[in-house]
C-alpha cells in the first residue's frame, strides 16, 4: 500500500503587524502537496489526510507578479538605494487605489523582496529588522501610532509610558538600520480632524529619525485628506504615488494580461479531475464576476477549488463558480479614474 503524501498543514499565521508573524511571511514557501501516481491505493485515514492537505493548499493565496506589484518593488528598491545616504528628506512611495486592487500584496512582496535579499547578503540580519510592517488604526492619535510600531517590535508598553517615550524607544531600536517601513491603512489619517493631522506629523517624524524608506498603502490617497494642506503638500512633496486599479477588459492586451492571469491561478490547482484550460476558457465570465478585482479573482477560485474537493468533483465547473458568494465591493460600479480627472479639472473661464 502506498503511504500518503505528508500532511503539511501550518499554525495559523501570527499578525503580519509583529515581528513574528512577519518573519513567518517572509519565510513561508508552501509546496503543493504531491500528485498522487496512477494506481495509487490509500486507506481512510492517509485519504483523509491528502485530502485536508489539498484543501489547506488551496487556502493559500497564490500570488501573482501583476503590474502593480511590479511597479512597487521595482520603484521600492529604486527608493531604498537613492535613501541610503540620505540624512533628512527621504523619498518614498505611495501605493493608493480603491478596496481589492491588491495595495496590501504589492506592499507587503516588495517587503519581502527586500527582507529575502538582505538575509541573502548579509546572513547575520536573519534576526534583525531590515522590514517593518505597521498598520494605521482608525481614528489614529500620536500615542497610538507609536504605539503600532511598538508592538510590532515587542517592546514592553508600560501603561504610564507616554507619547515621547514610546516614539523614543522606537527610534532608539530603529534609528540606526537601514530599514523599509511598510504602513498600510493610510487613509485612516484623516488631515482634516486635530488627532489626524497629529499622527500625520508622528508619521513625518518618525520618518525622520529612522533612517528608512517609507512605503504607504491606502483606499484613494489621491481624493483624501492626505495631501490637502500644508501638511498634504509636505507628504506630495515626497512621496510618488503608485496607483492599484482594477484590471481593465477593454482592448486585447487587457484581455491577454487578464487571460495570463488567470492560467497562472489555474495552473496551481491540485484536482484530479479538472482539465487545464477550462477556466482560461472562462476568462471573460470571472472578469465579469470579479470586477477585475485581484483581491477576488483567488477568493472565487480558491473556493470553487475547495468546494470541488469537499463535493468529490475535483474540478471548477461554471455551476460551482455560480454558487460562491463575492465580497461586497465587486458588486458595486468601479469608478473611471479618467472621468475623476476630467471632472475635477477646472473649466476655463
Amino acid at each position: 500500500m502506498s503511504q500518503a503524501p505528508p500532511q503539511d498543514i501550518a499554525n495559523p499565521q501570527a499578525s503580519l503587524t509583529t515581528k513574528e508573524g512577519w518573519r513567518a511571511f517572509v519565510d513561508e514557501n508552501p509546496e503543493p502537496p504531491p500528485s498522487l501516481p496512477s494506481g495509487t491505493v490509500l486507506d481512510k485515514d492517509e485519504l483523509e489526510s491528502y485530502r485536508e492537505a489539498r484543501i489547506d493548499y488551496h487556502t493559500r493565496s497564490v500570488i501573482v507578479n501583476t503590474p502593480t506589484i511590479r511597479g512597487v518593488v521595482t520603484t521600492g528598491r529604486k527608493r531604498i538605494v537613492l535613501n541610503r545616504h540620505q540624512v533628512s528628506a527621504r523619498r518614498g512611495l505611495i501605493v493608493s487605489g480603491s478596496a481589492g486592487t491588491g495595495k496590501t500584496t504589492a506592499i507587503t512582496q516588495l517587503g519581502k523582496n527586500v527582507e529575502q535579499i538582505t538575509r541573502r547578503r548579509n546572513p547575520a540580519a536573519v534576526g534583525g529588522l531590515p522590514v517593518v510592517f505597521v498598520t494605521v488604526p482608525p481614528a489614529a492619535t500620536p500615542k497610538m501610532l507609536a504605539g503600532e510600531f511598538a508592538r510590532f517590535l515587542g517592546i514592553p508598553l508600560e501603561h504610564r509610558m507616554s507619547q515621547v517615550q514610546i516614539t523614543n524607544a522606537v527610534c532608539d531600536l530603529l534609528g540606526k538600520l537601514g530599514t523599509l517601513v511598510l504602513v498600510d491603512e493610510i487613509h485612516n489619517l484623516d488631515l482634516t480632524t486635530r488627532n489626524g493631522a497629529e499622527a500625520s506629523d508622528q508619521l513625518k517624524y518618525l520618518s525622520e529619525r529612522i533612517a528608512a524608506t517609507f512605503v504607504l498603502a491606502g483606499l484613494d490617497v489621491e481624493t483624501s485628506s492626505l495631501f490637502q494642506g500644508t501638511r498634504g503638500q509636505q507628504i506630495a512633496g515626497r512621496y510618488a504615488v503608485i496607483p492599484s486599479r482594477p484590471f481593465s477588459h477593454k482592448n486585447r492586451a487587457d484581455k491577454e494580461h487578464w487571460q495570463a492571469l488567470v492560467a497562472t491561478m489555474e495552473d496551481s490547482l491540485r484536482l484530479h479531475a479538472h482539465r487545464p484550460g477550462t477556466l482560461v476558457a472562462m476568462t471573460d465570465y470571472l472578469h465579469e464576476r470579479t470586477g477585475g478585482l485581484i483581491g477576488s479573482l483567488p477568493q472565487l477560485v480558491r473556493e470553487a477549488a475547495v468546494d470541488a474537493i469537499d463535493t468529490g468533483a475535483e474540478k471548477i465547473t461554471k455551476r460551482i463558480l455560480d454558487a460562491i458568494e463575492l465580497d461586497h465591493a465587486v458588486q458595486q460600479p468601479q469608478p473611471d479614474h479618467r472621468r475623476a480627472k476630467r471632472a475635477r479639472k477646472p473649466k476655463a473661464a
